[in-house]
């Protein structure tokens, strides 16, 4: 049992740093009503950096909403002919193998903070997607990682004690029990109140970007690499990375359409049934780069959808996707396809009537990190070979 004056609750936030976060914090939740559900908004894995006041200023219909949209149909050359499960290797394989940080580092954080990082022997890396544990592991020094959270999900790292609890809420009482003397995360994940428990515990806590997209990949694994103090290992992993998604998007530039007006409208949704949460991902959600990724049409930033929004049955229908993105909990949380076509707006597609759903383990297909090139890979045979064959 922690000691009273280190439990979460104990803690004050004053103003200056909530407000130093607020951006972060709240694209964390986006406006569903799942952030205390036991799965993550996909949207808190990009760590989306939209407009939560899109739409008119003067009360007028939001961005996406029927009456503002222009209708749209289904043009591409394919049909779906059912449903596909992309599958990938959850393997990360690491650059270098006993890989020993060289410290001490003086690192400034993404606050601003300098931190002198003298020790990395019992290491925390945790966010809402697991990119930064994964990242970790590649760099080669997944023997120091001590825990994970919930969506650290690489084989390697999963007989660790998972330190989130609810979902993706940090336990306090688990991340000090396990003595770290390094914990590296981001504002995706929270309460804020224990990070900085945990720092006033006279742990170094250093936070990275939240933002997740295609071009922040190799930034990031750069920034991971520097908190140990190893530029040259970060950039090696870097460039690895970047050319196995290009080889990806080669492949998948070879399967897709080569006329853009043919190429599969793509709706990528986010549901938590049991949590009543039914959205979409558009613009700035990290699943519209998937989707460009993957030489699809994204028909919500088609429509100026921003970040996430709740499902809207008239839009839907006149962005008429060909087929949707989701992720596998989320399929399974409605009942998969035959559920799924049950949500209004759904059976009214080309892709809802067709079944054409493709879906992919939760803690990878928004990951951007190390794992994205697997996950481009297994999209692009579970949509172009399997759901939407020539």
């Amino acid at each position: 049992m922690l000691p009273a004056s280190l439990r979460p609750a104990r803690v004050q936030v004053g103003a200056p740093v909530r407000a130093a976060v607020a951006a972060s914090v709240a694209v964390t939740c986006l406006g569903l009503a799942a952030c205390g559900a036991t799965e993550h908004p996909s949207t808190a894995l990009t760590g989306a950096q939209v407009d939560q006041s899109a739409g008119a200023s003067d009360g007028g219909a939001r961005a996406g909403d029927p009456e503002t949209t222009g209708t749209t149909s289904g043009t591409s050359e394919r049909r779906c002919v059912g449903p596909a499960t992309a599958v990938a290797n959850g393997t990360v394989a690491p650059v270098a193998t006993g890989t020993t940080p060289n410290l001490p580092v003086t690192y400034t954080d993404s606050r601003g903070k300098q931190l002198t990082i003298t020790r990395a022997e019992r290491v925390l890396a945790l966010d809402v997607a697991g990119t930064i544990a994964s990242t970790v592991h590649a760099l080669g020094l997944g023997d120091r990682l001590v825990g994970r959270d919930v969506s650290t999900g690489i084989p390697e790292l999963a007989d660790r004690p998972v330190v989130t609890h609810n979902g993706h809420e940090l336990n306090a009482e688990a991340i000090l029990d396990l003595a770290p003397d390094l914990v590296v995360t981001d504002y995706s994940i929270g309460p804020l109140e224990v990070q900085m428990q945990i720092e006033e515990s006279g742990v170094p806590v250093v936070i990275l970007s939240s933002l997740r997209n295609r071009s922040t990949i190799a930034p990031q694994i750069r920034e991971v690499a520097g908190v140990f103090g190893l530029p040259d290992l970060g950039d090696q992993l870097a460039n690895r990375v970047e050319a196995d998604i290009a080889a990806a998007e080669a492949r998948i530039a070879a399967l897709a359409p080569a006329d853009p007006a043919q190429r599969l409208r793509m709706a990528f949704l986010y549901l938590r049934g049991t949590a009543g949460v039914y959205s979409w991902l558009g613009k700035g959600s990290g699943a519209d780069d998937l989707i460009t990724s993957l030489r699809g049409i994204d028909v919500a930033s088609e429509l100026g959808i921003p970040g996430s929004r709740p499902i809207n049955a008239e839009g839907l229908v006149k962005s008429d996707p060909d087929l949707f993105l989701m992720m596998s909990h989320g399929l399974e949380s409605v009942g998969g396809v035959t559920g799924l076509q049950k949500v209004p707006g759904i059976a009214d597609t080309d892709a809802g009537r067709a079944g054409c759903v493709v879906d992919m383990v939760d803690y990878q297909i928004l990951s951007f990190g190390p794992q994205f090139p697997a996950t481009l890979d297994a999209l692009a045979t579970a949509v172009y070979e399997q759901a939407a064959p020539r």
